[in-house]
């Protein structure tokens, strides 16, 4: 991937202008705009464009909502009855365990929740119901991060030490690798996973692929000192393996995608930083958030087509102020996400600083830009790892403040 690395100098000049701006602003932001709420006006149905997703604009509708990116709560939502299934209002959250856990996933028969257990550092099957079995009886110490094959018998386990394994649940058996690999992601059928190999020499850095032993390592492109700005993740429909961003404009970039045979795809144009990607499950539509100067540098959810030919058709904004890994799709088109009531600007470049907002839970169709408020969980949970079983009755989520796993009820 040389074409990354001769724009080393453009990227440093461009960073440098950029966090310039973004000081400015935030000084602007924080001793001479008004702390005063926008005021809430008709939201709308956002019409299809010739690509078959909404073009972003505004007018008056069915769906009433803040200017562009915020949410509504009730007003007399402390006062309303907590429903046991989500009807749009207070929703009963139904607490699953009491330790804090890790890298919840659901299991392969679509309706129990694997998990990681922070206290006891074992592994565990969740229930609906809140049952608990073991996995594995092998004792991981202090896991940090976790990234789950498909089918869910192998993950990828990360310590603080930065020591890696791959680690397999059938035959209960582990492979070591190098602590130079990072931001791994399993192959649709979980033979193969991309990920970077950052060596101490920039000339030595790679985006690369191994197969599921943690062997073969087969580089794919230099990453030089661009490494930052390329995110592994392997599209469900195998064409793409990898995304990396270049900027263009102090709000704008282009995102390109990366193959496994130095495949010549179309570039997508985004507005704003922060890029946070998330695919459909058919791959062919690429849900995605940013930050701007142009909305308080909150971050900004958008979709557009991401296959072949199609990719960049129908971009478009959904008004919806979250992060990307803060959504699950449930089908082709629609998604959960889990909304902060509010954010502070600048939460975009500082993600801390959201960190202990309460989120309610917004379902979206990215096709037309319908959306509507789900339920607003009956505690002060912010949310992330949201999970659907496959007949679509319960999401999981589990609570950043406790580590704990919860369960609202859908239908």
């Amino acid at each position: 991937m040389n074409f990354l690395t001769k724009y080393k100098k453009i990227f440093i000049a461009g960073g440098f202008i950029l966090a310039v701006f973004i000081l400015g602003y935030l000084l602007y932001a924080l001793f001479f705009k008004s702390g005063q709420p926008p005021a809430i006006t008709p939201g709308s149905e956002i019409p299809i464009s010739q690509g078959g997703l909404p073009v972003a604009q505004t007018g008056t509708g069915q769906i009433v909502e803040p200017e562009p990116g915020g949410v509504l709560v009730p007003e007399s939502v402390e006062t309303a009855p907590v429903s046991e299934v989500a009807q749009g209002g207070l929703t009963q959250t139904t607490e699953l365990n009491q330790t804090q856990s890790l890298g919840a996933a659901l299991s392969t028969n679509g309706n129990d929740l694997f998990y990681y257990d922070k206290q006891d550092g074992k592994f565990y099957r969740l229930t609906k119901d809140g049952k608990t079995a073991l996995l594995s009886d092998t004792v991981f110490h202090e896991v940090e991060k976790i990234t789950w094959s498909p089918d869910r018998n192998k993950a990828i386990l990360e310590y603080p030490d930065q020591a890696k394994i791959i680690y397999n649940f059938k035959n209960n058996s582990q492979v070591s690798l190098p602590k130079h690999w990072q931001d791994f992601d399993f192959s649709p059928d979980g033979s193969k996973i991309v990920m970077k190999s950052l060596a101490e020499s920039a000339d030595n850095r790679w985006l690369a692929v191994i197969n599921d032993q943690g062997t073969e390592a087969r580089r794919v492109a230099a990453l030089g000192e661009n490494e930052a700005t390329v995110y592994p993740a392997w599209s469900p429909n195998n064409q793409t393996i990898a995304m990396f961003t270049e900027g263009v404009g102090l709000d704008q970039q282009s995102v390109f995608f990366v193959g496994l045979n130095d495949e010549n795809f179309k570039a997508l144009t985004i507005e704003g930083r922060g890029f946070t990607p998330k695919w459909s499950p058919q791959g062919d539509r690429l849900l995605y958030s940013v930050y701007s100067s142009g909305n308080g540098l909150k971050p900004e959810l958008w979709v557009a087509l991401a296959q072949g030919e199609s990719i960049g058709a129908g971009r478009a904004k959904l008004n919806i102020q979250t992060w990307a890994d803060k959504c699950v799709f449930t089908s082709k088109t629609e998604v959960y996400c889990a909304v902060p009531e509010e954010l502070p600007e600048g939460a975009g470049l500082f993600r801390e600083l959201a960190q202990n907002t309460k989120d309610n839970l917004y379902k979206i169709d990215t096709q037309t830009g319908f959306k509507r408020l789900v339920a607003i969980p009956d505690g002060q949970f912010t949310m992330f790892d949201l999970i659907v079983s496959d007949n679509g009755y319960y999401l999981y989520f589990t609570d950043a403040q406790t580590g704990r796993i919860n369960k609202i009820k859908l239908k």
